[in-house]
């Protein structure tokens, strides 16, 4: 991993921009999760609608929290022992997590990944930020650079190259208050 290409990206995602980057099982695109003209943008290219939601990710929990609200101590536990990995929550919406990021539901969909482009790339800009499949909606995800170019080259700031992790399918989603599977996982 190159931490110059990690610099450029984080910086991109700083200045309003939206990247695409590797995750554990396909390219995802991202933006500042505060900055709604970002989100906007990101929606669009996807062709994706704002009612669904999106995902945060990030390379430890404390980066979470100014999304989600406080967690007791056993959906705490439940929720940690999946992470670092492929595990999506959704869990009560905290302070930050806007009707641009959670649609519209009450609960914002959250991940501290294991791959170790998004954690560098989340340390580097100093917080989560939003993931969603590098695709236009209902098409195949990109699972590699060549890929992302193809679908986004014009629409993108920047491509963050690197490997896809191994999984096969997209991470699994669960629903922290009901214990539903919403997605399930490889």
């Amino acid at each position: 991993m190159n931490k110059l290409q990690i610099n450029i990206a984080a910086e991109v995602l700083h200045l309003g921009g939206v990247i695409a980057y590797p995750t554990e099982s396909v390219y995802g695109l991202g933006c500042d999760p505060q900055n709604e003209r970002a989100i906007i943008q990101l929606l669009a290219i996807k062709k994706r609608p704002a009612h669904k939601g999106l995902i945060l990710i990030a390379s430890e929990i404390d980066q979470l929290k100014p999304y989600i609200s406080s967690l007791d101590n056993d959906l705490l536990n439940k929720v940690t022992a999946t992470w670092p990995g492929p595990t999506t929550w959704l869990l009560p919406a905290g302070a930050l997590s806007t009707p641009f990021l959670r649609g519209a539901h009450p609960l914002q969909a959250v991940r501290v990944s294991s791959h170790p482009i998004v954690k560098n790339l989340c340390n580097k800009f100093g917080g989560a930020i939003v993931s969603t499949s590098a695709n236009i909606t209902n098409r195949p995800a990109a699972k590699t650079t060549i890929q992302v170019y193809k679908q986004f080259s014009r629409d993108i700031d920047y491509i963050l190259p690197g490997n896809v992790g191994n999984l096969k399918k997209p991470c699994e989603i669960l629903n922290g208050i009901n214990n539903k599977i919403i997605r399930p996982g490889n």
